[in-house]
């Protein structure tokens, strides 16, 4: 029998990336259903898409399992982020496809009463807003780099050795990756605090985490290129952020 949550949330899947661990999702989601399925943001990649079209069937089965679930009853949210930016232009309409809501962002109300600000994040990164060449600039240069560690460690499992991150080590290693990964958690939190929300859970930046920040719960679901991590909330409202093996 599959795990049953009471919330799933998951983000930055860049289905049509090189980069997509599609299969550890499908399996993923076979093998754990729920009650709201939160996509939070860079479901699908249109930056990649644009560049070269790569859909393969593993890409098309994570959409099948998505939309078999909000088929079966569960509630399917698809909260965009800048990856899918394409659908924005139809949130005016409303819609909803194949009974998944297509939206901005939503508000989570645990167990408890808390509420969740749920949001791809985007909106609060500042090189969005000002110098929106530069995101893809750098989008092109992540994404080699994940191509480039995916065959990387696929020599060392033949050799015997664990996986080792190249864009893990840059991110923690670069002093100005650092601070901007600090200054977006602490902007997001504020935003919270201001607006009298409990806490946030959103992605965008592939650095999953969940701390206290200024009294704000901050949760990042991460990403399916290299973290493959999953937020859910238990049927207690028990919220955790999840680190799946490859």
């Amino acid at each position: 029998m599959p795990n049953h949550y009471r919330s799933i949330f998951l983000s930055d899947v860049h289905l049509g990336s090189r980069a997509c661990q599609a299969d550890h999702l499908c399996h993923f989601l076979k093998h754990n259903t729920c009650d709201t399925l939160y996509l939070v943001g860079d479901i699908i990649d249109g930056w990649a898409l644009r560049r070269r079209w790569h859909f393969p069937q593993s890409h098309a089965n994570v959409l099948r399992r998505i939309l078999t679930a909000a088929k079966r009853g569960t509630t399917v949210y698809y909260v965009l982020g800048n990856h899918d930016e394409f659908l924005r232009k139809y949130l005016k309409y409303q819609i909803s496809i194949g009974g998944v809501s297509i939206v901005n962002e939503v508000t989570h109300h645990s167990v408890t009463g808390e509420r969740y600000l749920v949001t791809h994040g985007d909106f609060f990164d500042p090189i969005m807003n000002q110098a929106k060449w530069l995101m893809h600039v750098g989008d092109f240069a992540y994404n080699t780099v994940i191509w480039f560690n995916l065959h990387l460690n696929w020599f060392r499992l033949k050799l015997g050795l664990r996986p080792w991150s190249l864009s893990k080590y840059l991110k923690h290693r670069t002093k100005q990756a650092v601070n901007f990964i600090g200054d977006y958690e602490r902007q997001l939190s504020s935003h919270c605090l201001n607006n009298g929300f409990d806490g946030i859970i959103c992605g965008h930046i592939h650095t999953p985490a969940d701390r206290m920040i200024d009294g704000i719960r901050y949760i990042n679901t991460g990403d399916w290129c290299e973290n493959t991590t999953v937020v859910v909330e238990h049927l207690d409202g028990r919220l955790e952020l999840i680190h799946l093996s490859n």
